[in-house]
């Protein structure tokens, strides 16, 4: 039996939100020998009575099933709760669980406010319960590897970074009315970096962020909202108030962030307009760089050079993914990878239901959570007054500058 597949002891569990993401999600966790899901919760009962069916089928279980979220928090038994909801109600649900006695486990999206970030850290410091973020993409397997590549020196000093979520969703966020979705109300209502931590997760292993590095402010801008205006104008003739609505998130946002010891980096939100998907990473120190887009890389002293005046050439990244493939990846592709988004979706549900088995800090925490998701309210703000260049908060009260417990094992993204 491999190390992906060695039980633990059983971790019972409710699900909060049965949509595109939450059920997929169940399923993953279902098949984990680990872990019993409990319970269930959709106000939405075609979602709820279809994930019952599945869950029936596919392993045999037949979870309580309920309407309102307090009445899953309120099942006896529970140890964690799962919340792939709205991004609204992620952390109002997160803090209800702690009061509960119940560990939460959040899907990824931006924060409403900072007040809410505060009141999240204050809620699993006065209960003593931990938080995890699914931040599926820290395990990307190129994430990983690149990871692999700061650790080991390959890029020297870092100095810049960039992430960002490109991905064009037009035709998800202008049926949102009519499939349930979520986002249409954020993007009709709100000018900001909506989804700021795929791009901003993996670059915050990289940099220490939280772990003697932190992000000290930001300055965010918007464009116009063309795109989806575009599209609500030529798809949903059947909805007046959607073809004449005025999106306020600008079809491309972008914020630039300043850290503690000095780097920068570069975030884009970018959901609106026809392009290909992309995480728009970037990681360039002092002695090379890495790209995402075109799979790149030059490293200085190791990348052949040209004779003639233009002399530095990009080389593929390939060579380089293998070379410094993330012993977690190499271990995993060898045992073979599991369904979701390529494989991270797995190792992220491990990473949460491991610590949760061995007591175990996490290895994206609650500091983490509220800081990478602050970043959505606060590029809201900065956005609204024009650009300005607004100040991040310390979530973790200066902690930042000591070592603290971290993660241990496989899953680890720090401290190692």
């Amino acid at each position: 039996m491999s190390q992906f597949t060695i039980p633990g002891r059983e971790i019972r569990l409710g699900i909060l939100g049965l949509g595109d993401r939450g059920l997929p999600q169940a399923q993953l966790l279902a098949a984990m020998p680990d872990v019993r899901i409990e319970a269930l919760c959709d106000p939405r009962a075609t979602r709820l009575a279809r994930a019952q069916e599945v869950l029936k089928e596919a392993f045999g279980l037949r979870p309580a099933a309920y309407a309102v979220a307090e009445q899953l928090l309120d099942h006896p038994g529970l140890e964690a709760v799962v919340v792939m909801t709205s991004w609204e109600t992620h952390i109002p649900l997160a803090i209800q669980a702690l009061r509960r006695g119940l560990v939460p486990a959040l899907e990824v999206g931006g924060a409403s406010s900072l007040t809410e970030c505060w009141q999240l850290v204050e809620a699993s410091e006065q209960t003593g319960l931990p938080v995890m973020l699914l931040e599926n993409c820290c395990y990307g397997r190129e994430e990983m590897a690149v990871l692999n590549m700061v650790r080991q020196g390959l890029f020297g000093q870092l100095v810049h970074c960039r992430g960002a979520y490109e991905h064009d969703l037009r035709e998800e966020i202008g049926q949102g009315d009519q499939t349930g979705h979520y986002r249409q109300r954020h993007f009709l209502n709100r000018n900001a970096d909506l989804y700021p931590t795929h791009g901003l997760g993996p670059i915050a292993s990289c940099l220490g962020l939280g772990r003697g590095n932190r992000m000290v402010s930001l300055a965010s801008f918007a464009s116009q909202a063309a795109g989806l205006s575009g599209w609500l104008r030529a798809h949903r003739q059947d909805a007046p108030a959607l073809v004449n609505a005025r999106p306020r998130c600008g079809d491309v946002v972008t914020t630039l962030i300043t850290c503690a010891q000095g780097q920068t980096i570069l975030l884009n939100h970018d959901c609106t307009l026809p392009r290909a998907y992309s995480r728009g990473g970037r990681v360039q120190g002092t002695k090379g760089i890495w790209m995402e887009d075109n799979r790149s890389i030059y490293i200085e002293g190791r990348t052949p050079d040209l004779p003639g005046h233009w002399t530095h050439v990009w080389e593929s990244d390939e060579p380089y993914m293998r070379e410094y493939e993330h012993p977690l990846w190499r271990a995993y592709a060898a045992d073979g990878v599991k369904a979701g988004h390529g494989g991270m979706d797995y190792l992220v549900l491990r990473a949460f239901i491991e610590a949760l088995q061995q007591g175990t800090p996490f290895p994206i925490d609650v500091y983490d959570a509220v800081a990478w998701m602050s970043v959505t309210a606060l590029s809201e703000q900065s956005i609204a007054s024009g650009g300005q260049v607004v100040a991040m908060p310390d979530f973790t009260n200066g902690r930042w500058l000591s070592p603290r417990a971290e993660a241990q094992g496989k899953y680890a993204l720090h401290g190692w």
